[in-house]
């Protein structure tokens, strides 16, 4: 909202009652109408409804229509190619250059398109182990976004903490703000440009909160690593008897529904980093999925919809009763919600565990042939991590239709990936080896065929699997050795169907099965010659062979 009458605003007498020390005019933002520092949740309600930036539903979340743009713009994020980090990035398809002029400009313009208006700023921490935290600064147009900053990264416990705050790096973002690609040299009126030498990152002409806890994580994931800390696309939990796992996956895979288990305690549900001391967050809240969430699969994740400080973004509700339908996908199919941790009963605190004793990998086999679990040996591992073969889901990116999309992720999060696969795949592949790690790939796509023929894998087939390989359990029954992949299979698991276990049961023609598994083994073949160069020979072996 661009306050151009001087209308006194709810939070303005306290706008300024937690400010840091380190200005805004340390960033170039000078001659603002009013910047609102800090504003805790409860006054974030009022000036997010004074703006009229958001309803509020039932029981207290508040409804927020992002408009244009509903999912990420993959294809609208840029790196500033500079002398002191363009040896160290992953050029390519998700890390596109960008001219350090050409970024000089555009930062000029927003900081000139913001004079005179508000803005909100929330000072953070990216990181809960506080050997490798980062402080950062959010700072928006909107204050939605700001509550959004709050629910997701880590808070300052005291006003001395906040006073003596300076950022390391900051992320700026401006939806009412246009690139013109003729100018600006981007490719559409969005941008996401990240500049490592000024610890930048601006944000134009999109709403979707996504990008700004995603700007954060491809920050992390490329610092981090450095000091040899493995940077995660992953969920975390840990039993209770601190064993910790960690949940490999893109949006849509089940990362955050299989994360969030009633038996174990919730690290986190997106991004985390492993250190020499164990695993750790990266943020302070969730960001899940919620189109047909379900009250019995998912209690927790549903039980957060019904919560005050929780962000509903792009979610149906009734203007009249305030009442929410989680199964409306008329906006979009990628509808989330965003909660701080402590809205999940049996989150860790510290946000922290020990070193895991199960990784898992979570593809989404649109195909219908992958096992619904299988034990990976290391190399196995490696090389299921570098290829990050999965199915985009429907919504979680601009321009994704209503069907799942094939890909192959590398990482299970090649756009947030910014050093090269093999660099993260060898530090994984250490650490797993230090601390012993059990791996396994987990399919929770599709069974008895392909999307549109097959159907879905049930939630609790797929929790019944995890309990059990988590457990130990599933470590005692007898496996067979895949005949194209040459991981192995579990033969049985309580609560398991057999022709769930072995899909092939499942399809109406074994033969047909056959020929479109060797199909898609073919794929990774063929998708993993561009990893070859650099990656160690017994990785390269531990792919299918055809």
């Amino acid at each position: 909202m661009n306050n151009i009458l001087d209308i006194k605003t709810p939070a303005q007498s306290e706008s300024s009652a937690v400010k840091s020390d380190y200005g805004l005019d340390n960033h170039g933002l000078t001659n603002l109408r009013m910047a609102y520092w800090n504003l805790p949740t409860e006054a974030l309600y009022e000036e997010i409804s004074f703006r009229r930036e958001a309803r509020i539903s039932q029981l207290g979340p508040i409804v927020v229509n992002t408009g244009k743009h509903t999912a990420r713009s993959a294809n609208d994020k840029f790196i500033v190619k500079e002398p002191t980090t363009e040896n160290q990035i992953w050029w390519g398809q998700y890390n596109r250059p960008f001219s350090p002029d050409k970024f000089n400009d555009l930062y000029n313009r927003v900081q000139g398109f913001l004079q005179g208006k508000d803005v909100f700023v929330q000072d953070c921490y990216g990181g809960a182990d506080p050997n490798y935290r980062m402080p950062i600064r959010i700072i928006c147009e909107h204050a939605w976004h700001a509550m959004f900053a709050r629910n997701m990264f880590i808070l300052p416990q005291t006003n001395e903490e906040y006073r003596r705050h300076i950022p390391d790096f900051t992320v700026i973002a401006v939806p009412s703000f246009k690139g013109i690609p003729q100018i600006d040299a981007t490719a559409t009126n969005t941008f996401i440009a990240l500049n490592f030498a000024q610890r930048l990152c601006i944000i134009g002409n999109t709403a979707y909160a996504g990008e700004i806890k995603k700007s954060i994580f491809t920050i992390l994931n490329y610092l981090l690593p450095l000091q040899g800390v493995m940077a995660m696309h992953s969920s975390a939990n840990i039993g209770k008897n601190g064993d910790a796992a960690v949940f490999f996956g893109l949006s849509g895979t089940g990362k955050t529904t299989l994360s969030a288990d009633p038996k174990r305690s919730l690290i986190g549900d997106d991004e985390h980093g492993w250190s020499d001391e164990g695993v750790f967050n990266f943020e302070g809240g969730c960001y899940a999925k919620v189109i047909r969430l379900s009250p019995t699969a998912e209690p927790q994740i549903y039980a957060t919809t019904k919560m005050f400080g929780t962000i509903l973004e792009n979610v149906v509700y009734d203007p009249v009763t305030r009442l929410i339908d989680l199964d409306d996908e008329s906006i979009t199919e990628n509808t989330r919600a965003s909660y701080p941790l402590d809205h999940i009963s049996n989150a860790v605190p510290e946000k922290m565990g020990g070193h895991p004793k199960n990784i898992i990998l979570l593809t989404c086999d649109a195909s219908g042939v992958m096992p619904p679990i299988a034990r990976l040996t290391p190399d196995q591992a490696m090389y299921q991590f570098i290829s990050g073969y999965t199915s985009k889901i429907a919504g979680t990116e601009v321009g994704l239709g209503k069907e799942p999309e094939m890909t192959f992720s590398t990482c299970f999060g090649a756009p947030f990936m910014v050093h090269h696969p093999s660099f993260y795949a060898d530090l994984l592949k250490r650490k797993i080896l230090k601390h012993g790690a059990a791996c396994w790939l987990v399919n929770t796509g599709w069974i008895g065929g392909p999307f549109g023929i097959g159907k879905r894998i049930s939630i609790g087939h797929t929790r019944a699997l995890l309990n059990a390989a988590l457990s130990g359990e599933l470590q005692k029954v007898k496996f067979v050795k895949d005949p194209v992949f040459g991981f192995e299979v579990p033969t049985a698991c309580e609560g398991v169907p057999a022709n769930v276990l072995d899909p092939s049961g499942s399809w109406p023609s074994k033969d047909n099965y056959m020929v479109k598994y060797k199909q898609l083994a073919a794929r990774f073949i063929e998708n993993f010659k561009k990893f070859e160069d650099g990656c160690p020979p017994e990785v390269i072996k531990a792919g299918p062979k055809i």
